[in-house]
């Protein structure tokens, strides 16, 4: 929690972050509305009619006290009283299509900002994905959406009421009496003063609330998945996680109980400042009725009508407060929308057909590290947990430009072409049908390499050509479709088995799907499952070994049918039985294929038509097993350390 000298530390350094109310952002902000303008017209309508239908019972109240009740006319009395019940009926039901309206318009806006922000984070690269933590992202498509869509239909809406109300209210009351109406409006400047100061103090708090919401919702995302909970029992930090979250939950609850405690003073003072108004004005017509110069029942109207004057001018002089404070919603919205996508199609790209499988790597070079614009969403200022009870207070990477990000920059700049890049000047031919092995130590840069190929990056420079065609030349899809990959952590989703199996091809028929099934050598397991195909297989696909959901994943790329494979074979951490029928199936969906497989095993460098051994990030040797044994390098090095002493002991790397 922050002490006080911090607290306003961080009030006066987030003064410099305030919204900008630019023209270009409202523009931005309308056109999520523009779609809704019909609907928001006759939203229009009805507030102007209900503060039109409401500003009438003060008049009724004036024409009951000065004409009904002295002149003992009971027609009249009848008549006012009826008025007096139909007015909130009529309000009532015209309240009930403004609600409709105004869910109609949120919800809608809360679609189409949820449809638009997910489409663009499913057009970003791997990049950004591996520089965002995942609960920044739900936040920015819950809370910042639900957020932005309270400015459109909430904020803005309130501000519109209050001004019509504001208009035809002064209107009335001009015409009533024109002196006491410039009473009422000498308090007005009252109700400035303390909304400067303390409406900034709320638009702080809420933005600060946000990111301590965001944090909390990271730790839930990381820790409450199936990989994060078991990493957390495995190392015992139960308690340790449950400490975290409890100082994460409760910086949210402080913060929320010191906006409510804040923004309560806040109406405290225009409450008051509002009663003194009313008292004035009371005393002022109390004297005008004993000087006969005004009657008792505009005074009783003016009293109605300044509750009316003054309850959307305390609103509306925070308006510009909430208004900000709504805008740091959607500008967290289009933070994510601005980022650019770095994958993109060109304007008219060539649609991969026919792919015969000749691979092409021309003088490539690849670095993860990004020189220019920001990489992820930026991240928030967060409390971090250093191993005892004190949190410290630390901010996020800075991703926006600036100074800081220019520092680092140079600094990167200045390591060493090894550091820097991943892959450098790698060039190599693959020709269709070809099994291509690639072999080196860890961190050399081979799933770089195979990363390079379905364009999940681009190359820094150099060329990736399929049949000749620039990669970044053609449409991402063809290239997907023609392209199979089986990583050695295997995804899937919390669905049925047959759902996993058929994300590779919606249309393939369930002869198509069992037999993809039992060239994966996984048929028969889920066979003898009780609901077969239609087994859920949990968070990740965790109810399933890891050779099993290795299975299923081949049988997937099988169901696909990819010209080109892209494989990671290592098969280290499973049991011999599931080793064999993971090799076998490996072999089957290779067949045929153009393969560039990340080779932890003897057989499959034996077999290949090519080894490519890399070391940080060069391409040092290339050839057949036996040519690059009698070189003595790198290759010969590694395979009497690892691949000979592997295939002695029948295990894989």
């Amino acid at each position: 929690m922050f002490h006080s000298t911090g607290w306003f530390a961080y009030l006066r350094q987030n003064e410099k972050e305030r919204p900008t109310l630019s023209w270009e952002l409202l523009r931005r902000v309308l056109a999520f509305a523009h779609p809704y303008r019909w609907s928001l017209f006759l939203l229009l309508l009805t507030i102007l009619s209900i503060s039109a239908v409401s500003a009438m019972t003060p008049l009724l109240m004036r024409d009951l006290i000065d004409n009904a009740l002295p002149q003992r006319d009971l027609s009249r009395l009848n008549r006012v009283a009826l008025a007096l019940i139909s007015i909130p009926l009529v309000n009532g039901l015209i309240g009930v299509a403004q609600r409709r309206l105004s869910a109609a318009i949120g919800e809608g806006v809360i679609y189409d900002l949820r449809r638009t922000l997910y489409s663009h984070i499913q057009r970003m690269p791997l990049r950004f994905f591996t520089e965002t933590r995942t609960g920044e992202l739900m936040s920015r498509l819950n809370n910042d959406v639900v957020g932005a869509q309270s400015a459109v239909t909430s904020t803005l809406m309130s501000i519109t009421s209050n001004l019509i109300s504001l208009v035809i209210t002064l209107s009335i009351m001009l015409a009533l009496e024109w002196r006491l109406t410039l009473l009422s409006l000498l308090i007005v400047p009252l109700f400035l003063l303390p909304a400067r100061y303390i409406g900034r103090y709320l638009r702080v708090l809420r933005r600060r609330s946000m990111e301590l919401s965001a944090e909390m919702n990271a730790t839930m995302n990381e820790t409450l998945n199936v990989s994060g909970a078991l990493l957390v029992k495995l190392f015992g930090r139960e308690r340790k996680e449950i400490v975290r979250f409890t100082r994460d939950a409760g910086e949210v609850r402080d913060i929320g109980v010191r906006s409510a405690v804040v923004g309560q003073w806040f109406f405290l003072m225009l409450g008051v400042t509002g009663a003194v108004g009313v008292a004035a004005i009371y005393w002022l017509g109390g004297y005008m009725v004993i000087e006969n110069s005004l009657t008792i029942g505009t005074i009783v109207a003016f009293g109605s009508y300044l509750t009316q004057l003054y309850g959307p001018l305390m609103s509306l002089t925070n308006a510009p407060v909430e208004f900000a404070q709504s805008m740091v919603s959607f500008e967290r919205v289009f933070e994510a929308l601005d980022l650019p996508v770095d994958i993109q199609e060109i304007p008219q790209p060539y649609v991969l057909a026919d792919v015969q499988g000749h691979i092409v790597f021309e003088d490539v070079s690849f670095s993860y590290i990004k020189k220019e614009g920001p990489v992820g969403l930026t991240e928030v200022a967060r409390f971090s947990w250093h191993g005892g009870n004190e949190a410290h207070l630390k901010r996020g990477k800075q991703r926006e430009a600036g100074e800081e990000a220019a520092s680092e920059m140079d600094d990167e700049a200045d390591l060493p072409a090894e550091l820097r890049l991943a892959l450098q000047n790698v060039s190599f031919v693959i020709e269709p049908g070809q099994l291509v092995a690639l072999v080196g130590p860890s961190g050399a840069g081979k799933t770089t390499i195979t990363y390079l190929l379905p364009r999940l990056y681009d190359p820094t420079s150099g060329r990736v050509l399929i049949d000749g065609h620039d990669i970044k030349n053609v449409t991402l899809n063809s290239l997907a479709a023609n392209i199979g990959m089986v990583t050695q952590e295997t995804y899937l989703f919390y669905d049925t088995i047959r759902a996993n199996l058929l994300y590779a091809r919606e249309d393939a028929s369930e002869a198509e799907m069992i037999a993809a099934a039992q060239a994966a050598n996984i048929h028969d397991f889920i066979s003898q499952l009780p609901d077969g195909y239609d087994t859920v297989v949990g968070e990740r696909g965790y109810r399933l070994s890891g050779g099993e959901r290795q299975r299923i994943a081949i049988a997937r790329v099988i169901l696909k049918d990819p010209r080109i494979l892209v494989l990671d074979e290592a098969t280290s951490h499973l049991d011999s039985l599931s080793e064999a029928l993971i090799q076998e199936a490996l072999q089957r969906v290779m067949r045929g294929r153009t393969s560039l497989v990340i080779a932890h095993r003897l057989s499959t460098i034996l077999a290949a038509d090519q080894i490519l051994v890399i070391d940080k990030g060069q391409l040092v040797e290339c050839g057949r097993h036996q040519e690059l044994i009698t070189q003595n390098g790198l290759y010969s090095s590694l395979y009497e350390t690892q691949f000979r002493y592997g295939a002695l002991h029948s295990t894989t790397l």
